[in-house]
């Protein structure tokens, strides 16, 4: 046997074994294309990459959500301050139309272009100078945190405001009550099927007639409700400024089992025009 070729494939055995060991305890060399694992630092150590851009991207989102959230409270607020404001009803001087906790809304563009209030409206006025002769006084931080609520509809309204029933506007003669026990509007008898079931029409009598520009209202429950009638001794005799009115209550929006239009009444439909000088 030749020695030289011998010697020649000790060599090569050699060195295949050592390549193998090496192999076997370096492991594997990473092959080209192949990502590596992220090293990660150990714990309290920084961050990794991802962690940061997660953290980054949840950072953005409050910030982003506060804004939108922040965003929706100002346009609820102009919306409620120019077009639709809703109104928490905090008695039941208008039963059986509204009811205790009802949410409504009113149209305060209703009487902005040319229109008036009419006979049969139920209306949410300003009730100073008519039926509050000064406005209660309060704590400046405090009223205008109640009043951003108010008009969100979360708490009662200021106590200037209130909710009635137009019964007479500017001209009307308005008597309670006729021979049948029946209001009068121009020596017409109004039928208010809208009033509380068992209630008088008014159990106050009075013989009045409603100044131009002003309003005679009552609410729908007249034995528990403060109105025109309670003021008639007063200045300005319980009539309400046209002016005062906020808007027209037009929807009953809350609670959901309750949501319905305040519903249009037709008992003053043969109430003519008021004569001149203001008497039927």
């Amino acid at each position: 046997m030749d020695t030289e070729a011998q010697h020649t494939e000790r060599d090569r055995s050699s060195t295949t074994e050592e390549r193998s060991r090496s192999a076997r305890v370096s492991g594997p060399e990473p092959r080209p294309g192949n990502d590596a694992l992220p090293r990660t630092e150990p714990e309290g150590g920084p961050r990794t990459e991802p962690e940061e851009r997660r953290a980054a991207a949840g950072g953005w989102t409050w910030r982003r959500t506060g804004f939108v959230g922040g965003a929706c409270v100002v346009f609820l607020l102009l919306l409620s301050h120019f077009v639709t404001q809703p109104f928490l009803i905090p008695s039941g001087s208008m039963e059986p139309t509204l009811h205790v906790g009802d949410r409504i809304l009113v149209d305060k563009l209703a009487y902005r272009f040319g229109d008036r209030p009419r006979r049969g409206d139920v209306v949410v006025f300003d009730g100073t100078g008519s039926f509050l002769q000064e406005p209660a006084g309060q704590n400046p931080v405090t009223g205008l945190l109640h009043g951003a609520a108010a008009a969100l509809g979360l708490a009662e309204p200021a106590e200037t405001d209130f909710v009635k029933r137009v019964v007479g506007v500017g001209g009307d003669r308005v008597v309670c009550c006729g021979k049948d026990g029946w209001l009068t509007v121009n020596g017409v008898p109004v039928e208010e099927r809208y009033v509380l079931l068992g209630d008088a029409p008014s159990k106050v009598p009075f013989d009045i007639v409603v100044p131009q520009g002003a309003l005679w209202v009552m609410g729908d429950h007249r034995s528990q409700s403060s109105d025109s009638r309670d003021h008639l001794g007063q200045p300005g005799g319980g009539m309400v400024p046209v002016e005062q009115v906020v808007g027209r209550a037009d929807w009953i929006a809350w609670p959901f089992g309750r949501w319905s239009e305040v519903a249009p009444t037709g008992a003053f439909d043969a109430v003519p025009a008021p004569a001149a000088g203001g008497h039927g």
